[in-house]
């Protein structure tokens, strides 16, 4: 029996890496993540094949710009051991890294963002589980469920 395939939403901040940007380079390697429980969504909850929508933070609209995939299991994040890199982690070693990613494969812009005002306006069937429109919610990565995935698309105008 195979796995359920699982769902995700990866905040990237468009000036450092857009869904223009992964679209160019079709794989990414998701570097930089510092926070633990989204590292762990990483490390133990992603499988390759799950699907990711592709959010813009901290943008002139913050909201969904794409859809991406999981394209590799998680491996340790090769910048936490580079001292030139602002994701540097002295604490990590070869023997005992800290920080663990995953590849991100492009799979489509959205014809149109969805607005995080949109998403806002959808919160009681999203659920307040959903952390995105939690109040203090702020990790990259989060978790989405099947209804959630598929409301949130449901959002994209069609032309």
């Amino acid at each position: 029996m195979t796995a359920r395939k699982r769902y995700w939403l990866m905040k990237s901040e468009p000036d450092d890496f857009s869904i223009d940007d992964l679209a160019r380079v079709g794989t990414e390697p998701w570097t930089g993540v510092r926070n633990y429980q989204a590292r762990n969504f990483m490390r133990d909850g992603m499988r390759v094949g799950d699907g990711v929508l592709f959010y813009h933070s901290n943008a002139d609209v913050p909201g969904i710009y794409g859809i991406a995939e999981v394209a590799s299991t998680a491996y340790p994040d090769p910048t936490q051991f580079k001292k030139s890199s602002k994701y540097f982690d002295e604490k990590a070693t070869q023997q005992a890294p800290r920080w663990f990613l995953v590849d991100v494969g492009f799979v489509r812009k959205l014809v149109a963002p969805i607005p995080l005002s949109e998403i806002r306006e959808h919160a009681a069937q999203l659920g307040e589980e959903f952390a995105l429109i939690r109040k203090g919610a702020r990790l990259s990565v989060l978790p989405v469920t099947a209804a959630q995935w598929k409301l949130l698309l449901s959002l994209e105008k069609k032309p």
